[in-house]
């Protein structure tokens, strides 16, 4: 379970830069639960292989709905939401 989705991030990141957009970040949740209310912990006995993850890819908001397409294609079960941000710095000097 665990190598499909480390494989599955790995693309959505891949594609991500493969098309250029602004940046990505991926960030792993110790604890958490979604449309199951399953609590996903890492203080079970056994490591638990479907800690929370988000992936946050920032970009101007045309391209980051063009993205969306590409990551309903890479995955199967997943929350997809975008949020407006003020970028108020990118990058050295600017």
């Amino acid at each position: 379970m665990r190598s499909v989705v480390s494989r599955c991030i790995r693309a959505i990141v891949t594609k991500a830069r493969e098309l250029q957009m602004a940046g990505t970040t991926v960030l792993r949740g110790p604890l958490g639960f979604g449309r199951s209310s399953t609590l996903h912990t890492e203080k079970i006995l056994r490591l638990s292989q479907d800690l929370p993850v988000v992936i946050e890819i920032v970009d101007a908001d045309e391209r980051i709905g063009a993205f969306i397409s590409e990551l309903m294609a890479l995955t199967k079960s997943s929350l997809i939401t975008t949020e407006k941000v003020r970028v108020i710095r990118y990058g050295e000097g600017d």
